[in-house]
């Protein structure tokens, strides 16, 4: 059986072992530390999902259905950085962000726009770092850990954007500098030889491509900004395996956090169908 009903689990906040039916945990009291015997599943569900794959897939699903919105919206791209570029109606109805649709309320857009780009070039661009740095964050933080990283510092990225004024923004742009943060976040507290090369060498790709933004047309430099120090405040919140190991509730809240995001989209979806802007 799936369910545990004797024997002993993590406590998922202090890690610690304790009787599955324990009322609270002998060492912190967090109460119900075995999770009424669910506990141990959300471990191994935190070591089998990889990050990385699951946002290029929920990315190129929300790229493909932007597409399949408006399919007149394929032949009005202007030149090869616009190639199969969704319309703006499309990627409002699936959550486009900005300042208009915060301003309408739509608070959900903070979500759903880290997933929706708005050409291919955009969508492979930021989906080759995802790759990149994905199994780099992971490896010092843990897959759950990475996963509320990348949202948080989506979230923070645009959150500096609409206030900043930008009508309309998408990409996972903003969480991959968050990202970049939680790697120099890890170099800066890990220290010694290894600390510094690891915070070298991710603070000097995060401002190389922070200086090619203001470079290129129609970049969101505001949401590189922001979702820097986005990911740097959530790494250094929730530490690194180095100085806090993973914990249930770690992965606990990641599956809140995707089950909140899927949610965003659901809003999205039903808003379309009787409101525009």
């Amino acid at each position: 059986m799936l369910r545990r009903t004797s024997g002993s689990s993590l406590c998922y906040r202090c890690g610690r072992l304790n009787r599955v039916d324990a009322d609270r945990c002998f060492y912190c009291g967090a109460p119900r530390p075995g999770l009424w015997g669910w506990g141990h599943l959300l471990g191994r569900l935190g070591a089998d999902v990889d990050v990385a794959r699951v946002v290029i897939a929920v990315a190129v699903i929300a790229y493909v259905a932007s597409l399949g919105l408006d399919p007149a919206g394929l032949f009005r791209s202007r030149g090869p950085f616009n190639l199969l570029s969704p319309s703006q109606s499309a990627l409002v109805a699936l959550g486009m962000t900005g300042s208009l649709p915060w301003a309408a309320g739509y608070w959900w857009t903070l979500l759903t726009a880290t997933y929706l780009h708005g050409s291919l070039l955009h969508i492979l661009f930021n989906l080759l770092w995802v790759r990149q740095l994905g199994p780099a964050v992971e490896e010092f933080y843990g897959r759950p850990r990475t996963f509320l990283i990348f949202t948080a510092a989506g979230v923070a990225g645009f959150a500096l954007s609409n206030a900043l004024g930008i009508a309309f923004t998408v990409g996972a742009s903003g969480a991959v500098f968050g990202l970049l943060g939680a790697m120099v976040h890890f170099g800066r507290s890990r220290g010694g030889a290894y600390g510094v090369a690891i915070l070298r060498q991710y603070w000097q790709w995060a401002l190389v491509l922070f200086v090619l933004g203001f470079l290129m047309s129609g970049v969101n430099n505001a949401a590189h900004a922001g979702g820097f120090l986005g990911g740097y405040l959530a790494a250094a919140a929730l530490g690194h395996e180095a100085t806090r190991p993973e914990r249930p509730w770690h992965t606990l809240a990641a599956i809140a956090v995707a089950a909140f995001t899927l949610m965003a989209f659901g809003l999205a979806l039903w808003t379309a169908f009787g409101v525009r802007i």
